[in-house]
């Protein structure tokens, strides 16, 4: 056994999914791109953690503590810590200080360590208090709306919002939603057709960068551990 992941869309408009996972007898994984940051709650050992996961530009490889169980929430597009910019967290993480098995401490305050269940009700609290900002003006536009501003406008919300462009927001998006398709049977022509790539070669240089598998090996399940889970919404 490898990875378990378990994930769950939500209704919350702050929340991308909502994930668990369990780790066993697997040393890393490939970290598969991600243009949202989100917060991860872990225990191994009986020693508890938790941290911030920074948006990731590319996919990479990410060690996994063995016998850990993770909570973890994924923000939606153009949510972000008002303590922390963006930018800062592309392609890292922070971790969090003074955390135990009950609570963590974020933005000067100490927060109750939610369950997986609990997570809604977390977000809105940090909601509430400030902690999580949201621009909607980002949201929109990905949605295909047409707001109203200026490109060079939204592109700077764009950065301050996530710390990437608009550009690779929908490329590692729709390099996601292309792997869960392919995990899911479907052939790379359909892939290509359904998506938008220019052909095979564009979809498999698109997965290379950003999901770290060809398609034959998302199609098999080969290529070793992943943060993949199949069961996530393949609609990006």
């Amino acid at each position: 056994m490898g990875l378990l992941f378990e994930t769950r869309v939500s209704d919350s408009l702050w929340i991308d999914s909502v994930w668990t996972c369990r780790s066993e007898r697997v040393a890393e994984m490939t970290s598969v791109a991600t243009e949202t940051l989100g917060l991860v709650f872990w225990e191994q050992d009986g020693t508890a953690y938790a941290g911030i996961s920074g948006p990731e530009s590319r996919c990479g490889t990410a060690p996994v503590p063995e016998g850990a169980a993770f909570v973890g929430v994924q923000f939606a597009v153009g949510t972000s810590l008002r303590a922390v910019a963006a930018p800062s967290l592309v392609d890292r993480g922070l971790l969090l200080p003074d955390v135990t098995s009950r609570t963590f401490w974020l933005a000067g305050a100490r927060w109750e360590t939610p369950r997986p269940d609990d997570v809604e009700a977390l977000v809105d609290r940090l909601v509430r208090d400030g902690v999580l900002v949201r621009d909607p003006l980002v949201a929109d536009a990905l949605r295909g709306h047409r707001p109203a501003a200026t490109e060079r406008t939204l592109e700077r919300r764009f950065r301050a919002s996530t710390g990437l462009t608009r550009c690779a927001v929908r490329q590692i998006g729709r390099a996601r939603t292309a792997a869960l398709l392919l995990t899911a049977g479907e052939c790379p022509s359909e892939v290509v057709d359904k998506l938008g790539y220019y052909d095979e070669p564009h979809l498999a240089r698109a997965l290379r960068r950003y999901v770290g598998r060809t398609a034959r090996q998302l199609r098999e399940g080969s290529g070793g551990a992943i943060a993949l889970d199949p069961t996530q919404r393949t609609t990006s």
